[in-house]
């Protein structure tokens, strides 16, 4: 009778634990550089930003400061979720070690969830670390917290997902700084971090409907005050819906090799 193995034989008879372990040691053994550094950007944004326009409210009830505090921290989970599997990548096939991966026993679906996993992890930590600090500056509000982990998680397993694509795609550092200076940083910066939509001009306003950033940062903000710019529960469901449509893509090219096996 042909065995018929458990949840727990199928956990530890892979290499997924070990994958996931080696990739989240990977940011934590340089974790001055991989979060203390993003730290102290969004407290220096915070900092030039809310000295700037301090004077300014934000739905009418919102100083500047507090309405700021949630898209930086958003945008350091995006960022940082996106750093983590795409600079793993690259260097693994720069240093040509990514083989020693590829040999082993992982399927796909194994490969992928390790290394966006811990790009989540890493961009969590990032985040909380973010909010931690800033929060002293300017306290915010936790309306909704279930929402607030639900764009956190779903925003950095995008970004995980587009970072391992980016690094399969890229064969060198400069390809893979194109792809996030000309399409990572350009989305992140014109998602709504520093600004509503609402105070664009109309034609700008539905250029922002375009851009899947503003949805998570748009509803990341709406868990801290309950209020966004547009329905929480439409911005759920487009970045599902992008999820969905990214994951399906990286997952896509792993198991095709793309890349990877020539």
């Amino acid at each position: 009778m042909k065995k018929i193995l458990t949840p727990p034989a199928l956990i530890y008879g892979s290499g997924f634990p070990m994958l996931l372990r080696k990739e989240i040691k990977r940011f934590y053994k340089v974790g001055f550089q991989t979060v203390a550094a993003p730290v102290l950007t969004a407290i220096l944004y915070l900092m030039i930003f809310g000295q700037v326009l301090e004077g300014r409210e934000i739905y009418g009830r919102l100083s500047y400061s507090t309405f700021l505090i949630p898209g930086l921290v958003m945008m350091s989970v995006l960022q940082n979720a996106f750093a983590n599997t795409s600079s793993s990548l690259i260097q693994s096939k720069v240093t040509g070690n990514l083989v020693f991966v590829l040999l082993a026993p992982f399927s796909h679906i194994e490969f992928y969830a390790a290394y966006v996993l811990a790009a989540v992890f890493r961009g969590v930590v990032v985040g909380f670390g973010v909010l931690a600090i800033t929060a002293l500056y300017a306290p915010p509000a936790f309306e909704y917290p279930l929402w607030i982990l639900t764009f956190a998680f779903l925003g950095a397993a995008i970004l995980g997902s587009m970072g391992l694509i980016a690094g399969i795609w890229a064969d060198k550092y400069d390809q893979l700084a194109a792809f996030q200076n000309f399409i990572i940083m350009p989305a992140t910066m014109l998602s709504g971090v520093f600004y509503s939509i609402h105070s664009l001009p109309a034609a700008w306003q539905i250029v922002s409907h375009f851009n899947p950033f503003f949805y998570m940062i748009d509803g990341f903000r709406f868990g801290f005050f309950g209020v966004s710019d547009i329905s929480p529960w439409r911005s759920l469901v487009i970045i599902a819906c992008f999820f969905i449509l990214v994951s399906a893509l990286a997952l896509r090219l792993l198991q095709k090799g793309y890349k990877l096996r020539s």
